[in-house]
């Protein structure tokens, strides 16, 4: 096997859109505004981690297959004429990225037939390869083949763009979602659901069920079914709550419920350990991080605690929370306080009663549907005393992952997944799994009934989707499921990629309609089969390592693989395997042949699973390598792969750099499979608002499009990558800025052109004649980063210059007056320029920058003498976060000069990359943040004008 492709094998290549040129603004706004879609969204089918957005991998898989009209010289001969075409496909790209687009026809058919258009070309220009018959089908692009399928967004929009879609995934949920997305829909595309009956389908027969309209039907359909079966056989272990003419009297918000019963929405409890003060000994005291129920305005509700001897018992007040409810009994991480004796309860106390089994629950309140409202009441005896009668069929018994970075119970007494439940919600979840097989004779009864040509596929199809149901039910069915506060609706247990301690925990009532019900999961699915694909090919779904796997055919390639040790997927997704072997694993027992996820394969860095952290790396090194080395072969060597990567984990080299052991090892992985990197973009991949809250959060991924290395590709020195580098990084980082790339993502994203130019060689060679490893040309570009953010400084006023370099050594800290002076003399300003100005405070002898918010309110550019970047930088800063991006558009509109405002955007990224380095976080943030609203503020700004302007022609 080779790690260059063969001169035979070359076939004429025209460069493709992601190549050259993407039109990023509007592919990140298409990716952030999708995070916050719910209904409808594939995603909802069944939770996976780390999934990229729809948008995103449409926008993607388009530009990685349509030709750059600046090689399509014969149809776009002038400058102007490939300008003017590429905008045409950049605005079409604008409009496929659109939620909207998902099951728009009109916009999908048109970028379906730019796809046919560019491999026609392809076609007509190897016509006399000598693998033409076998490489260049006109009537059939090549398949698509994403080997790391994950969450599936990838194969699905391949589907939607109109290629054979294939997905491959070693975790068997993966595997699974990937054929309820890509492989069954299309099987049963068109028809009508078996759930109408036959005399009914034939007066239906002019319906149009298109797509999987009729399967979605079919799913809600016996989903009731199964939801009425489960309520005669375990409803009685969720009653209705009594409001009682007594909690009426004393509570003015119950008056209008006195007497009725109320549908149960959650139980409420805390986890419990017997007190460590010797007065109470054996009493099961609350681990409760609130008392708080409810923090909606005008609709506060929390629990007073009332001590009554050695017992105790919560009343639900009504109001603003006092602080002592707000806290709860927690006074640290997993350190509380008795609420009986005022004895701390410390970590080791609660740890080893957990471990000794001695942890219970104590129900706190009921929550209940009201008349538009919810309902707090008190904990009652019977309610417990019926929870507590639940005796379930079956338990999880597979132990947790011993990985302390994510799987937290354990350190508890909670070491398996059934202990993750309590007996109520495994009798629910064991029903619900056992219900899935009996729906399944249900639709294969119906199906025969309705003339189906495959009965016991279309039922084991239906089945696949209940089964996902009762498995969301999982999600929102343990007791590391909290109660929202904020939403007054039950949470889940994923709300992060880890299976955290939960002290106090939401028990949903599987029969209400709420959050958490199994009325709720059921729903998810079917509005996710309306919104796939309308005309697709079938699609193919294969559990399979992609370290071994290999192909016999060429394909599209697109792929998310692991991010070296971010998640550990197996071990999380062991918690709903359980679930879906119960329900699925007749269907389909070789996915299901085992106890557990596959381990030992999966290509993370796990450090638990190896004797060390290097020797998980080599194994997470090796293992990429490999895989790279079976995606080149089996790329279709006309066509650029993607390959998507967001990693941060920093590291300081021995040169004082600093490098990411993960990218390192990843693209060192790259290298050695024999590809080169032809372009790289920063797509916008995670939530907004999530970044600007959590300093070293990742915004984007940043892909890859790769080609594999011709085998005659020539080496080059260490002196040629370096002049290269100062040649070409520059005009990169513009780019990049241009796309407004985060601060925080900028040193991930400027690895790509760095590495373009390295990959351009078959080595890069020492003086020594030694090879340059991955790791040095890493650092090489980052100080070309550094050189690059630098030399912009020259261009700055002579007091944002001061100023940035007392940043530097300062921060926003005091420091000598003197060495101030001296400083201001060698940037040509004075120290009484910059008090006049407003950028510092001079007292005692000292000089510090004034932070924006201490900058004055009132400041306004038009009216200042003495504008400078500096000031403009921090002014944006104070009205983005006192006024939001409609505050800081009117002051950019004010300040006027678009040199300036650009200049102030420079400036935020050198000063984000200097608060960083310093690890001053919390100075840094700000910089982070103004960049990432950059392009609202510009656009609001540019509006303004434009009303202000038509404002004055009317005058």
């Amino acid at each position: 096997m080779t790690t260059d492709l063969e001169a035979a094998d070359v076939p004429v290549v025209r460069r493709k859109l992601i190549e050259v040129a993407m039109p990023l603004g509007a592919i990140n706004a298409a990716s952030g505004r999708e995070k916050s879609i719910r209904h409808g969204h594939p995603s909802t089918l069944h939770l996976w981690w780390a999934r990229r957005p729809l948008a995103t991998a449409r926008a993607v898989l388009f530009g990685q297959l349509v030709d750059d009209p600046g090689d399509v010289e014969e149809e776009f001969a002038t400058e102007a004429e490939q300008d003017a075409e590429r905008a045409r496909l950049h605005t079409l790209i604008e409009q496929l990225v659109k939620w909207e687009s998902t099951t728009d026809e009109t916009v999908l058919g048109a970028a379906r037939a730019e796809i046919r258009r560019s491999w026609e070309r392809a076609c007509r220009d190897n016509a006399g390869h000598p693998r033409a018959a076998e490489l260049f089908d006109a009537e059939r692009p090549p398949p698509f083949l994403d080997p790391f399928a994950g969450g599936g967004a990838l194969p699905l929009e391949a589907q939607r763009l109109g290629l054979e879609a294939h997905a491959g995934d070693l975790n068997p949920v993966a595997a699974l979602i990937n054929k309820a997305m890509i492989e069954l829909p299309p099987r049963y595309a068109g028809q009508a659901p078996v759930s109408l009956g036959g005399d009914m389908l034939e007066r239906e027969g002019t319906a149009e069920w298109r797509g999987a309209a009729g399967l979605a039907a079919d799913v809600r359909h016996y989903g009731g079914w199964m939801r009425e079966r489960a309520a005669e056989r375990i409803g009685h272990l969720y009653p209705k709550a009594q409001v009682t003419e007594s909690m009426a009297a004393e509570r003015e918000d119950l008056e209008r419920y006195a007497g009725r019963e109320l549908t149960v929405i959650a139980w409420l409890w805390a986890r419990t350990v017997p007190s460590p003060s010797p007065a109470y000994a054996g009493v099961q005291v609350p681990l409760a991080s609130t008392f708080v129920l409810s923090k909606k305005k005008g609709k506060q509700a929390w629990l007073a605690p009332v001590v009554e001897g050695e017992g105790y018992r919560f009343e639900v007040r009504t109001g603003p929370p006092p602080e002592s409810a707000v806290k709860g009994t927690k006074t640290g991480r997993a350190s509380f306080r008795c609420m009986l004796s005022d004895v701390p309860i410390e970590t080791s106390h609660v740890k080893a009663e957990g471990m000794a089994g001695r942890m219970g629950a104590r129900l706190l309140a009921i929550v209940c549907e009201g008349d538009r409202e919810r309902v707090y009441l008190p904990a009652t005896q019977d309610h417990q005393d019926i929870a507590a009668s639940a005796s379930p069929t079956w338990k999880p018994e597979m132990t947790i992952a011993p990985d302390r970075r994510s799987m937290f119970t354990p350190l508890y007494g909670m070491e398996t997944f059934g202990d993750l439940f309590t007996e109520r919600q495994l009798s629910a979840l064991t029903t619900f799994s056992d219900l899935v097989a009996e729906a399944r004779s249900e639709v294969e009864r119906d199906a025969v009934r309705a003339g189906r040509a495959d009965p016991v596929g279309y039922a084991e199809a239906v089945s696949v989707y209940l089964a996902f149901a009762v498995s969301k039910c999982a999600d929102y069915g343990s007791t590391i499921a909290s109660w929202n506060t904020n939403r007054d609706t039950v949470g889940n247990t994923f709300a992060r990629q880890a299976i955290p301690m939960m002290w106090d925990f939401s028990e949903a009532n599987p029969f209400s309609s709420s959050s958490g019900s199994l009325q709720s999961m059921l729903s998810w699915a079917p509005k996710s089969l309306e919104n796939l694909p309308l005309v697709s090919l079938p699609g193919r779904a294969e559990q399979a390592n992609a370290v071994e796997r290999a192909y016999d055919t060429l394909h599209v390639i697109s792929t998310d693989p692991p991010y070296y040790d971010n998640i550990g997927y197996a071990d999380l997704s062991d918690y709903f395997y359980v679930w879906l072997r119960r329900s699925l694993g007749s269907l389909y027992p070789e996915s299901f042949s085992t106890l557990a996820t596959p381990k030992a394969e999966e290509m993370i860095a796990a450090p638990y699973r190896h004797d060390s952290k290097d020797e998980a790396e080599a194994f997470f090194l090796d293992g990429m390598s490999r895989a790279l080395v079976r995606i080149r072969d089996a790329q279709h060597p006309a066509l650029p792969a993607t390959i998507y990567y967001a990693f941060k984990q920093k590291e300081q080299t021995s040169a004082g750099g600093t490098i990411s052991t993960g990218w390192e090892t990843f693209l060192t992985a790259v290298i050695d499979a024999g590809f080169s990197v032809n372009g790289t973009w920063p797509i916008r991949t995670e939530q907004t608002k999530a970044l600007k809250a959590r300093f070293n959060s990742l915004a984007s991924s940043i892909i890859l499009a790769c080609r594999a290395r011709a085998a005659d590709t020539a080496a080059g020195t260490a002196r040629e990558f370096a002049e290269r580098l100062l040649a070409e990084f520059p005009g990169d980082l513009a780019r990049l800025r241009e796309s407004n790339i985060a601060p925080v993502d900028l040193a991930q994203a400027a690895i790509g052109p760095g590495m373009r130019i390295f990959s351009s060689y078959r080595a890069v060679l020492n003086a020594d004649g030694s090879a340059m490893s991955v790791r040095e040309a890493l650092s090489r570009i980052n100080e070309a980063l550094e050189v690059a953010l630098t030399e912009r400084e020259g261009e700055f006023d002579g007091d944002t210059r001061w100023a940035l370099t007392w940043y530097q050594q300062h921060g926003f800290g005091d420091a000598d007056y003197g060495d101030a002076e001296q400083l201001s003399k060698a940037k040509n300003t004075s120290m009484d320029g910059l008090v006049e100005a407003g950028l510092v405070e001079s007292r005692r002898g000292e000089v510090r920058l004034l932070r924006p918010s201490e900058l004055d309110p009132e400041w306004d550019p038009r009216t200042d003498r003495r504008v400078t970047v500096w000031e403009l930088t921090h002014h944006l800063i104070r009205r983005l976060e006192s006024a939001g991006e409609e505050g800081a558009s009117a002051l950019l509109r004010q300040a006027g000069r678009s040199a300036l405002a650009e200049s102030a955007r420079d400036l935020a990224y050198r000063l984000y990359g200097i608060g960083e380095s310093a690890n001053r976080p919390g100075d840094a943030r700000p910089y982070n943040a103004l960049i990432q609203s950059w392009p609202e503020i510009q656009k609001l700004s540019r509006q303004q004008q434009s009303t202000q302007s038509t404002l004055n022609v009317e005058d």
